[in-house]
């Protein structure tokens, strides 16, 4: 999976489950969502693209950005397990996992795999044709990269030298400075290996290692915050600072020309040290969690920087008094989402809402078009105001003494986490269409889509208003949008229900006094906004009027469990329910009747949503399944398990896709419908059968490049021998079902229909004009009659020089067709000759059976052969109506002509009464069913 880690790796993974790639209807498509996670980002400038690459970490990929804008570039394909440690250099991008080094090229091929490490490897370093590698168990290898073979191992004693970091000053030939837990530093000579000297001036726990643009310098970070600019040959501290945030995570030289040493710390904040003047030189806060990544760009004034807040920002020094300011970033969330709903009918935009109590859009198109609409908070103003207190220089510092104290302190103001939101896209422009609410707190927030912040208005019912209230203890459970904009209709755990202008924020109505006698769980509103349906948990769906008299429900159903949710699909009418115990209903809002149950969740319902032309109910429970109900059957067509549960689930109003949060993951997981791209045949499953279990959909990558990815790693699949026969699903219709069962043929109608008016056909398209001779007639070489263009070749050969005469066998001028029925009286194979007739057009069947006739220059024996040929598709009960056609066609021509042949009459009564076995057989199916549909018609009911 692509998702980012809350706790630490544990040292044995366990082994992962073999998981589908799609289950019958959805098909593993993509994650949106994921920047960055714990592993320090990498960089690499490109010559030919004149840019700085970005590299940083999403789990078990990689993603690579450009550092003019940030655009993505790519993603790579998947690792086995997570990426411990990332590096790059010229031509490679170093990857670990699981044991093994991977060397990938521009990011997508994998050039070299590394094997050999015991235990995962932490800390990578290309250093020129070798690259060192070092695991957990504190062995130091160095690979030559070209070859894969291990060059140098060396072996340390965690007691002793715990190495935590290494680096590789410039101009010092085959050496490399190493940290180690200990507070120890170590010069190895790779090439003699042999350690060069040991130095010790701090006994807290090395957690960087910096080059400095002088010779001969470092910057060492340790772990209580101290900071040590150290002179390595001569074994010198230069000068010291102490980072009173607390662990240096990160540190970094501008070379753009001011002296300024960057230092990441553990609580998200900067600092940024002056070493002329060896004070500090400013600070700011870049990210919310720990800073693992902060890259000063070469000759420029920017400093790059990644977090496991998932995100990653670029700062430029160009204010005026030398400090930074944010340049670009890319985020998501912070905390895994909660909601996440589509916005509009174009399905490229998704609405999400988190734990860090932050709203979100996420475009399924570009990564660049997603937006973050801010943090709710309880004072704008007053959070906007303490954020510019934490960017703050060193001559600030002084007179905000006072704040500092509090500044790093969480913000108060900041409001609990969005459980649920709803939107649209009505009145989008002119004033806030979304509508949140909160967990634990009565206020409803309203945001804006259109100029993406929050809005102004707090809504809270009149009775929670009073300050001397004593009930803390309610809050708002769900929540409605009308389809026209202008209303948003709240619930309540008290059970009240109210209805606010979301334009002004003032509130409108009551329904009930109180709506109901336990907690609202759901409400909706129809199209035209004339009814409201809302639902508590003591099991009780009420009806009310929308607006007039609202003191009263104008209907009420009773349920036998308590309802849980509530999502209705509005063009349709439908309300599907969710109660407590596991079970949903769909429900028409018009009739007010249950017109569909579904059973077969074993754990509490997190989300249902209806499919676009609502067909489908898709629902999603904490028992890790999602289950696709087919509403017209009232069947479970699909379902499958995931890793996680899911909380939350939307369907693209195009239908295309599937979008799905899930527990403790910070992604967007989208799902391919595969129904709208393959033939795929629905049947019922039982509710109450074990669902497959299908991993969650991964970053873009390549399907081909993905496979090519796993073979290099050599993972393999479940072993075929395990499994079953393969069954191919591909159907191919048979020529005839049963012999029994009359056949029609399948060509066009005009095939064999037209063959009774063919003369009033050819009246009718007579041309008004003879047509004109071209003036150079081309060459054209002879064609076979047909609907198939074939040349005739044989009788275009040359004929014998020898003789001109033409020697005529008989006196008859038989066609092809004619040739093919005397053919027939000595094999008795007549499937040719149908098989011939099919290929005629209508006026080309015309003529041939026309020509049948010894005045036409037929024979008497080819008629004859004619009438078998209709007895022998009459007796096979193939090509029915085809038969039919050319008999008639047959006894308009040659009806007079038979009676000169007793021969031809027996035929033709031969062929009477097959006829008129045949057609007796259709006549009773005809008469019984037009009688039974007769019947029906007149039940009364």
């Amino acid at each position: 999976m692509t998702h980012l880690p809350t706790a630490e790796k544990r040292e044995a993974a366990e082994p992962r489950s073999v998981f589908k790639e799609s289950s019958c209807i959805f098909r593993r498509n993509r994650a949106l969502g994921y920047v960055s996670n714990q592993v320090p980002a990498v960089t690499r400038y490109v010559q030919r693209r004149r840019d700085t690459l970005l590299i940083t970490c999403i789990g078990r990929s990689f993603q690579v950005y450009t550092a003019s804008h940030f655009r993505l570039i790519h993603v790579s394909g998947l690792h086995p397990d997570e990426i411990t440690a990332l590096a790059t250099d010229r031509l490679h991008t170093y990857t670990a996992s699981n044991k093994c080094i991977f060397a990938w090229r521009a990011g997508k091929h994998i050039r070299h795999v590394y094997r050999g490490h015991q235990k995962d490897v932490h800390l990578l370093l290309p250093f020129g044709f070798n690259l060192i590698a070092i695991d957990r168990a504190n062995v130091l290898k160095v690979w030559n990269i070209p070859t894969e073979d291990v060059y140098l191992e060396v072996p340390f004693r965690t007691e002793e030298f715990q190495i935590t970091a290494v680096a590789h000053p410039p101009t010092y030939i085959n050496k490399i400075v190493l940290g180690s837990q200990q507070g120890q530093i170590k010069i190895l000579n790779i090439k003699k290996n042999s350690v060069v000297c040991t130095m010790s001036h701090h006994e807290s726990r090395i957690t960087c290692i910096e080059p400095a643009p002088a010779l001969d310098v470092v910057a060492v970070g340790h772990g209580d915050g101290a900071i040590i600019l150290l002179n390595l040959k001569f074994d010198e501290v230069l000068m010291g600072f102490q980072q009173d945030w607390g662990q240096v995570t990160s540190l970094a030289f501008r070379t753009d020309g001011p002296p300024i040493l960057v230092s990441a710390c553990s609580n998200g904040y900067m600092a940024f040290w002056n070493l002329e003047e060896r004070k500090l030189a400013g600070q700011l806060q870049a990210h919310e969690e720990s800073v693992t990544t902060a890259i000063c760009l070469p000759t420029e004034p920017v400093v790059f920087t990644t977090s496991p807040d998932n995100s990653m920002k670029m700062f430029v020094f160009d204010m005026p008094d030398g400090g930074a300011r944010q340049l670009r970033i890319r985020e998501g969330h912070t905390k895994p989402p909660l909601c996440i709903r589509y916005h509009g009918s174009s399905g490229v935009s998704i609405l999400s809402s988190g734990e860090d109590s932050t709203m979100r859009v996420f475009s399924t198109i570009a990564e660049s078009l997603n937006k973050s609409m801010g943090r709710a908070t309880y004072n704008p103003k007053a959070t906007k105001k303490k954020s510019e207190l934490l960017n703050v220089t060193i001559a600030d510092l002084m007179f905000y003494f006072m704040y500092s104290l509090d500044r790093f302190q969480y913000d108060k103001f900041s409001m609990p986490p969005i459980l649920e939101f709803t939107s649209d896209t009505a009145r989008e422009k002119e004033w806030d269409n979304i509508a949140a609410i909160h967990a634990g707190i009565i206020q409803t927030t309203t945001w804006t889509f259109d100029k993406n912040r929050m809005g102004d208005h707090r809504l809270v019912p009149k009775q929670f208003q009073n300050k001397n209230r004593s009930d803390f203890q309610s809050e708002t459970t769900c929540l409605v949008l009308t389809h026209c904009g202008n209303f948003v209709i709240v619930g309540y755990s008290t059970g009240d229900i109210e209805r606010f202008n979301i334009q002004s924020g003032a509130h409108r109505a009551s329904y009930g006094s109180p709506g109901h006698q336990k907690a609202v769980r759901g409400v909706a509103c129809d199209n035209l906004n004339q009814t409201v349906v809302s639902g508590c948990s003591e099991g009780l769906v009420k009806f009310w009027a929308f607006k007039g008299k609202v003191d009263k429900p104008v209907a009420v159903l009773s349920l036998a469990d308590g309802v849980a949710m509530m999502r209705q699909h509005r063009e349709s009418s439908m309300l599907a329910i969710g109660l407590e115990t596991f079970k949903v209903f769909v429900m028409d809002m018009h009739t007010r009747v249950i017109v569909r149950k579904f059973v077969g969740h074993t754990a509490k319902l997190n989300d249902l949503t209806f499919s676009p032309d609502s067909r489908w109910l898709i629902t999603a429970a904490m028992d890790s399944t999602i289950k696709v109900w087919d509403i017209p059957s009232s069947y479970m067509v699909d379902h499958f398990r995931v890793e996680a549960p899911c909380v939350s689930l939307t369907m693209s109003p195009n239908g295309d896709f599937l979008a799905t949060a899930h527990v403790n993951l910070l992604g967007i997981y989208l799902w391919a419908n595969r129904t709208l791209f393959n033939q795929i045949s629905l049947r019922s499953i039982d509710p109450w059968e074990p669902a497959p279990y299908v991993g969650l959909p991964t970053n873009v990558c390549d399907a081909m490049e993905l496979e090519d990815g796993l073979i290099k790693l050599e993972i393999d699949d479940e072993d075929e021998t395990k499994l079953g026969e393969l069954i191919d699903a591909k159907y191919e219709t048979p020529t005839q079902l049963s012999k029994e069962l009359i056949t029609l043929s399948g060509l066009a109608a005009s095939r064999w229909q037209n063959l009774l008016d063919l003369e009033l056909i050819k009246q009718r398209n007579k041309p008004k004009a003879p047509p004109k001779a071209p003036k150079l007639a081309p060459f054209f070489l002879p064609t076979v009659s047909g609907l198939e263009l074939r040349f005739d070749v044989e009788n275009g050969q040359k004929q014998d020089d020898s003789s001109r005469i033409r020697k005529a066998s008989t006196l008859n001028n038989l066609t092809a067709f004619g040739k093919l029925l005397e053919g027939t009286a000595t094999s008795y194979n007549f499937e040719d000759v149908v098989t011939h007739l099919t290929q005629l057009g209508p006026s080309m069947i015309d003529f041939e059976i026309k020509s049948l006739h010894p005045e036409a220059g037929g024979t008497f024996l080819a008629m004859l052969q004619f009438l078998k040929l209709m007895e022998f598709m009459f007796g096979t009960n193939l090509n029915f109506e085809l038969a039919q056609s050319y008999l008639s066609v047959f006894l308009r021509s040659h009806g007079l002509g038979l009676t000169e042949s007793p021969e031809l009459v027996r035929a033709l009564r031969s062929v009477s009464q097959v006829q008129l076995d045949a057609w007796q057989r259709v006549e009773e199916k005809l008469i019984y069913g037009t009688g039974v549909v007769a019947a029906l018609r007149n039940f009364a009911h």
